[in-house]
């Protein structure tokens, strides 16, 4: 059966997670908190989210209502870009083959056959490169935040997926031939040239869908040591399994089916042990601010994709995962926190993507402990307007939480000119 509903796609790759060119990975594990203020972190994050953000976080200073025990159950976040509704160009182009087809079989005058060439003609040149992307992130952990030895448990998935069309030459000018054709006579000509004995378009133009999943699970160990100056230096690590998985899927537009997304021969996988290392720097005359570091995956690791189709020209894309350093620097008082946050490293384009590199700010007000707002931006630093990808420019967040007799409900959304995204994060802290 063919392809009716191209997001279907997303639960097909989410659920297979259970996730030559070279590519880097989806961006890391985002928590709620962290999602609403930006996507910062690494100078800021409680004990819970420390795993996914910075582990020397566990040793840090914390407020009375957290130091004791955290927990994530689940933290859930998801982003979307599709300024040119690609799920839905698919959709309506396959109806549109659907009919043309009809038409042949039944016998339908030419002059009718023409309309639909070419309704589906102008489709096609609509569909042209147009991308969509979706990215998906789910975790869980827990925490025994502690100055003298803190330990913590995790596991969390990222997922992106990318999807774009691509209009042949030789489709274009079929569809022009029937479109353009001088009489009946010679409209019905073109039309048989163009289809099987079954009344079958002979079309080239595809879909082509990338996807790479992360998934991993580990541990989280950190440690404070007081300095001589009044100072506090944490550190942490986080040891773990990571599991790599690719999707990559390449079909024509009329023969898109949703049966062969999962299919052995279009996904690859691999699994190894890496290593996260985090520091934090606490100062001030009240400890009032943090300085942190995160250096995520440090042991390189590489996976390369399927390539089924190489007659629909399927190369062979390397997806690497490539160790990143983060560096941070936050505020904190009685009712606020404020923060900014560089990645040093940049990440580069998965699929039909942009590069990124964010430099990101991020600020919560937080009232008596059970209530906190939250704002963010970030501006992406590598964003490459010649880059085939959707860019990724400028992205603003907001977000709120409750935290009621230890219960705790995280709420955030994300908006650029590209993305729109939500998060969702259950937990409890004491």
């Amino acid at each position: 059966m063919k392809h009716r509903n191209t997001t279907r796609l997303c639960l097909a790759i989410s659920t297979a997670l259970a996730a030559n060119a070279a590519f880097a990975g989806p961006q890391t594990f985002s928590s709620a908190r962290s999602f609403a203020m930006g996507g910062t972190g690494v100078a800021v994050a409680h004990p819970a989210e420390a795993a996914a953000d910075n582990p020397a976080m566990m040793a840090s200073n914390q407020n009375d209502w957290s130091d004791d025990f955290g927990l994530i159950l689940p933290s859930i976040n998801a982003r979307v870009a599709d300024e040119e509704k690609v799920v839905d160009q698919v959709d309506d182009i396959q109806t549109v083959i659907d009919q043309f087809e009809q038409q042949i079989r039944s016998g339908t005058a030419p002059e009718t056959v023409q309309k639909t060439a070419a309704d589906l003609r102008d489709r096609l040149v609509s569909f042209d490169q147009d991308k969509m992307r979706a990215n998906l992130g789910l975790g869980l952990a827990l925490s025994a935040p502690s100055q003298s030895f803190a330990v913590g448990a995790f596991t969390n998935g990222t997922l992106v997926m990318t999807v774009e069309g691509e209009v042949s030459t030789d489709d274009r000018t079929l569809l022009d031939n029937i479109v353009n054709a001088s009489d009946a006579t010679d409209a019905q000509n073109k039309i048989d040239a163009a289809t099987d004995s079954n009344g079958n378009l002979n079309l080239t133009s595809k879909g082509k869908v990338l996807a790479a999943a992360v998934a991993e699970v580990g541990l989280s160990f950190a440690r404070q040591f007081e300095l001589q100056n009044g100072a506090n230096l944490q550190v942490g690590v986080s040891p773990k399994y990571v599991q790599l998985k690719t999707f990559q899927y390449t079909e024509t537009v009329s023969g898109f089916d949703d049966n062969n997304f999962d299919s052995d021969n279009n996904t690859t996988d691999k699994s190894g042990f890496n290593l996260d290392l985090g520091t934090a720097y606490t100062f001030g005359e009240r400890q009032q601010w943090n300085l942190g570091v995160v250096a995520k995956n440090l042991i390189p690791m590489e996976l390369d994709s399927a390539a089924s189709r190489p007659d629909l020209d399927e190369k062979v894309r390397t997806l690497e995962l490539n160790p990143t350093v983060t560096a941070g620097i936050a505020h904190t008082g009685d009712f606020h926190v404020l923060t900014a946050e560089l990645d040093l490293t940049k990440n580069k384009a998965f699929g039909f993507e942009d590069d990124t590199q964010w430099l990101a700010l991020g600020a919560e007000l937080d009232a008596w402990r059970y209530a906190q707002l939250r704002f963010g931006v970030r501006q992406n630093l590598a964003s490459n307007d010649n880059n085939d990808g959707i860019e990724e420019k400028t992205q603003y967040t907001a977000g709120f939480g409750l935290n009621l007799m230890g219960l705790r409900l995280d709420l955030a959304g994300l908006y650029s000119n590209a993305d729109v995204g939500a998060a969702l994060e259950l937990g409890t802290s004491f």
